[in-house]
């Protein structure tokens, strides 16, 4: 007969190292209760994470939550990722202060698709570990079903919200739809019969209504887990795209190891510690030195666990050659450029060849951030000739170059 007493250790150590690295593990104990008896029932736990497919990529900051999952699915148990495909059309009010614009059905799934895609650079895409799911599935529901569910929770209750509350006490406009999320959110749990679900910390209030949701329908209510917010490289701010302060998983791998060079010493132990579940080599406050070491050391390690090692070995030079030596790299990428009437448009040959706006590009050339062979572009210089092109080296920021060929 097994040992119950040895087993139930094993359970509280096994809910400890899955809980590490979290802000939240609530209620206490539950984690561990539910691995029990998910145990007991002989099946892996149902973990549940839900994304809105609001923006297409994937940074940093959503890879906090994806590694916690890639972690219970090593442990043997099943991710339950929810598209919310439906949701999204709502838009998640956490953290605004203004109802979301809507997104188009055809933006919806381009996104969705775009963000399944690069989730698999960290989740184990075996069925047997990743339920891939869209709410739209059972969102899409009578009215007697809408109303069985709005019953489950008092106006008071999603009042309570903290970004509600606050809008509120400004006497700013809080919409019906927006107070419909959370329970939206909530119900999704009890379509996938969630054990565990997962979110950061701005979204301890959805996970926990969760809870109460599930109960009202009579299942177990699930464990959840927050996760701290990733700082992007302003070091300052959440990590976000529309903040431009992002590391996207799918950067090339010197753009990522640059950017990581650029973070600041002070978050540098939250990207170790979350990202390569580490703690970062001990630093000598007196000898800068050693945080440009371990700096380089965090550079290689995301670049060889997102990429590869030979490529994040590849790009620490190119990066020393380029940031340290101050020199060009040996082999630069050529962008062929199309010129009318003898000119080229330099925003359009930076838009493609960069994958930014031509109004940021336009932007960078007034700031002086853009250099053509030797020279640097003077402010308003949008349009050289075709003959001065031809050959040179496009220099954008620090780490951007392109070398310019005539079709």
């Amino acid at each position: 007969m097994p040992n119950a007493t040895a087993d139930g250790q094993d359970v509280v150590q096994l809910a400890g190292r899955l809980s590490g690295n979290a802000v939240d593990s609530l209620p206490e104990g539950a984690l561990a209760e539910r691995l029990a008896r998910a145990r007991t029932e002989g099946r892996p736990l149902r973990v549940k994470l839900g994304i809105d497919p609001t923006a297409p990529d994937i940074h940093l900051g959503h890879a906090v939550v994806l590694r916690k999952l890639r972690e219970f699915q090593d442990a043997g148990h099943r991710v339950v990722l929810i598209v919310g495909d439906y949701t999204a059309r709502v838009g998640d009010p956490s953290g605004r202060s203004s109802l979301r614009p809507m997104l188009s059905e055809e933006e919806i799934q381009v996104n969705a698709r775009t963000f399944r895609e690069q989730a698999s650079k960290i989740l184990d895409p075996n069925p047997e570990r990743l339920e891939v799911r869209h709410n739209s599935e059972w969102l899409d529901m009578p009215m007697s079903e809408v109303l069985l569910l709005l019953r489950t929770t008092t106006a008071a209750q999603l009042l309570e919200r903290e970004d509600f509350a606050k809008r509120l006490s400004a006497n700013e406009p809080i919409s019906m739809l927006e107070l419909l999320y959370p329970l939206l959110q909530a119900y999704d749990s009890v379509a996938v019969r969630a054990d565990v679900e997962l979110g950061g910390t701005d979204q301890k209030f959805n996970l926990l209504l969760g809870r109460d949701v599930q109960r009202a329908y009579g299942q177990p209510s699930q464990a959840i887990l927050t996760m701290p917010i990733l700082a992007g490289i302003d070091g300052r701010r959440k990590m976000s795209k529309s903040l431009g302060n992002q590391i996207g998983i799918t950067d090339d791998p010197q753009e990522m190891y640059g950017k990581t060079m650029a973070i600041p010493d002070a978050v540098m132990g939250d990207y170790f510690r979350l990202l390569l579940g580490c703690e970062p080599p001990a630093l000598d406050a007196a000898h800068a030195q050693s945080a440009k070491e371990a700096k380089q050391t965090l550079a290689r390690e995301l670049v060889a666990w997102l990429h590869s090692p030979a490529e994040a070995a590849a790009a620490a030079r190119r990066f020393e050659t380029v940031h340290i030596e101050g020199q060009a790299p040996e082999a630069i990428e050529e962008a062929t450029f199309q010129s009318d009437d003898g000119l080229v448009h330099l925003p359009v040959v930076m838009a493609e060849e960069f994958g930014i706006s031509r109004s940021q590009a336009r932007r960078l050339i007034d700031e002086g951030a853009v250099t053509l062979g030797e020279e640097k572009l003077a402010a308003g210089e949008h349009d050289i000739s075709a003959e001065r092109a031809e050959g040179q080296v496009l220099k954008v920021g620090r780490r951007q170059f392109r070398r310019l060929r005539a079709p």
